[in-house]
């Protein structure tokens, strides 16, 4: 008996021990098993789950064809992020939650994110995730999840476009989107949920939580809605001026101006273009780069710096890390501290309008949300998915959608783009429209016609008449 004993003992402790090992990885197999993956304190990640099916957002579908883009491939690449995987399926989720709160512990995506930004002491920041880790764009589980603003302006305005009978469109546009970033919106759950996307719609690569919170926390929460009724006037009317040639010889200069509120972006010329374009900027949304280099673009043509009228609203673009630097120095009053520029003086490129009250930051589910429910281009599923975005004048436009109740669109591209200049301040010049690898002109083609045609907003569409001296707008 103890000889048997002794031959039984070594193959009972091996049993035992696998046991042991067992009961102490079987939350992991289990979650391996299913592919579901947590970070921190157990809010989803991602799905890997191959019977769901994704679709292209309502309002995009009349833009692709089967050919054009491939929606039967899935991905399931392991990151440097803790084995996190991204899925691409046929059918997402239509929840477009709110708040950094609670994301419940479930497979299914929550309609949760109510309340106050979750507590951040049981998490910490996660390892970056790398670009390079991903062959085309990492579709998370719950990229369609969105900060929801409590105090979203509401319209009295009969004609609002939010009023839009139009489904596609009702069923891509959230009215109380978050639209701007500041200090109460990041913590380390916030920072973890947007590392998983790449900049500017989040913080994929950044590494530093530390030195982005410290900046983030510089932003004053808005004290006002960007754009207010003016008068007694219910409904606030808007212009939006791109730099399209299109704009040559237009002689919109007056009907610009006579709108409530007119925004503009990049080298934003107007002196000896009035007639075209006007003159007044209400609003202007710039990138750090577009601020600093329009001015050497654009300074044979008299451009010398950002606009600058009595009152005026900034718009920052958060493009990149290069951006957050600007910040720092902008709102910290200091020099630029390290980056592309370095020891440069932020503020004085406003020419004495900076004003923290009157300056505001896009929020990156902003500009995610626009990329996802109305600029979603088949570049997403190529190599260059992560150098591509809409271009400044897209996000304006957006924002204009989302702060004006009646919106007219001038300069931006159209498909008769070949019969003009790529700028409205080349008068004599033959220059075509450059289509960078960065953007999809042909997709803000059509997003600007099909926004035009169904009566979302006006777009200024060059119709000579039959001297081909004079522009008239065409409306719909």
């Amino acid at each position: 008996m103890t000889a048997r004993l002794r031959r039984v003992m070594p193959l009972a402790l091996v049993v035992f021990m696998c046991a042991l090992i067992y009961v102490l990885l079987y939350g992991h197999i289990s979650e391996d098993s299913i592919g579901i993956r947590f970070y921190g304190d157990g809010n989803i990640v991602a799905v890997y789950d191959t019977s769901k099916r994704w679709s292209l957002p309502a309002w995009l579908k009349n833009f692709y064809y089967a050919s054009n883009v491939d929606l039967n491939i899935n991905i399931a690449r392991k990151t440097a992020a803790g084995n996190f995987t991204a899925i691409t399926t046929k059918e997402k989720s239509n929840s477009v939650t709110t708040d950094p709160t609670t994301l419940k512990q479930t497979v299914k995506q929550t309609n949760g994110l109510t309340g106050g930004p979750r507590s951040a002491h049981k998490e910490t920041p996660m390892l970056p995730l790398q670009k390079k880790d991903f062959e085309q764009y990492p579709d998370w589980d719950f990229e369609d999840v969105y900060i929801r603003d409590k105090q979203t302006r509401q319209t009295a305005c009969p004609q609002s476009l939010r009023n839009s009978k139009d489904p596609g469109f009702q069923q891509a546009f959230i009215p109380d989107v978050q639209l701007y970033l500041h200090g109460e919106l990041l913590n380390v759950p916030e920072w973890n949920r947007l590392a998983h996307f790449n900049n500017p719609f989040g913080f994929m690569e950044y590494t530093n939580y530390t030195e982005i919170k410290a900046v983030v926390d510089l932003i004053p929460k808005p004290r006002e809605a960007l754009l207010l009724p003016r008068g007694n006037l219910k409904c606030i009317r808007c212009a939006v001026v791109a730099n399209g040639g299109i704009l040559n010889g237009s002689r919109m200069g007056k009907e610009i101006d006579a709108h409530d509120y007119v925004f503009r972006m990049n080298g934003a010329v107007t002196k000896g273009y009035e007639e075209d374009v006007g003159n007044r900027t209400s609003v202007y949304i710039h990138t750090a780069h577009a601020i600093t280099e329009s001015p050497y673009l654009f300074q044979k043509y008299g451009y010398h710096n950002a606009p600058h009228d009595e009152g005026i609203k900034y718009v920052l673009i958060p493009e990149g890390l290069r951006d957050f630097q600007w910040l720092q120095g902008l709102f910290g009053k200091t020099l630029v501290s390290k980056g592309p520029y370095k020891d440069r003086q932020p503020w004085k490129d406003y020419s004495g309008q900076f004003d923290e009250t009157r300056f505001y930051v896009l929020h990156p589910d902003f500009l995610r949300y626009i990329r996802k429910r109305f600029m979603w281009s088949q570049e997403m599923k190529s190599s260059l998915w992560s150098i591509f975005r809409p271009t400044n004048g897209a996000f304006t436009l957006f924002l204009a959608l989302h702060t004006c109740d009646m919106v007219d669109a001038y300069g931006f591209i159209t498909e008769d783009h070949d019969k003009y200049p790529n700028y409205y301040v080349e008068r004599n010049s033959k220059t075509k429209v450059i289509f960078y690898s960065n953007h999809d002109y042909n997709l803000e083609i059509k997003t600007w016609k099909k926004l035009h045609d169904t009566k979302i907003i006006r777009l200024y569409q060059r119709q000579e008449d039959p001297g081909g001296k004079t522009g008239k707008a065409k409306r719909p």
